[in-house]
């Protein structure tokens, strides 16, 4: 399933703060011995993938940022249906899809709990520790 606008109607209510219900990902695509790639911003939900922008940039860390704002591309819901129903499945084909959402949710859940964790264990040691003089 499609998302026809990045925010589904009523995502601002949602109250229930302890579950993920949309995910921003960042998407890089690109090909060996080209020195620029495509680069989406997509809405993930549970049930659907949107696609906010996509834009031609040039690879690497050290990008030019006067080259990133040259390379912005348009508006995604300005595109024609046929070039966007290309995007959608141009990224799907690479595993951008909703079976992604449950991965992403779960690992973002055990990587907050790890980050807990070694926040405790820091706490910990420091209160532990032994005032030397």
């Amino acid at each position: 399933m499609r998302l026809a606008n990045i925010m589904p109607a009523g995502a601002e209510d949602d109250e229930d703060s302890d579950s993920i219900s949309q995910l921003f990902l960042h998407v890089d695509v690109s090909k060996p011995g080209r020195s620029e790639g495509l680069h989406f911003l997509c809405g993930l939900y549970p049930d659907a993938v949107g696609i906010h922008s996509v834009c031609l940039r040039p690879k690497g860390p050290g990008s030019d940022p006067a080259s990133l704002s040259k390379n912005r591309g348009r508006v995604f819901q300005e595109l024609d249906q046929k070039m966007r129903d290309g995007f959608h499945m141009y990224i799907e084909a690479r595993g951008v899809n909703e079976k992604l959402f449950p991965f992403l949710q779960a690992w973002l859940y055990v990587k907050d709990h790890r980050n807990l964790m070694h926040w405790f264990k820091r706490v910990g040691t420091f209160i532990n520790e032994r005032k030397t003089t």
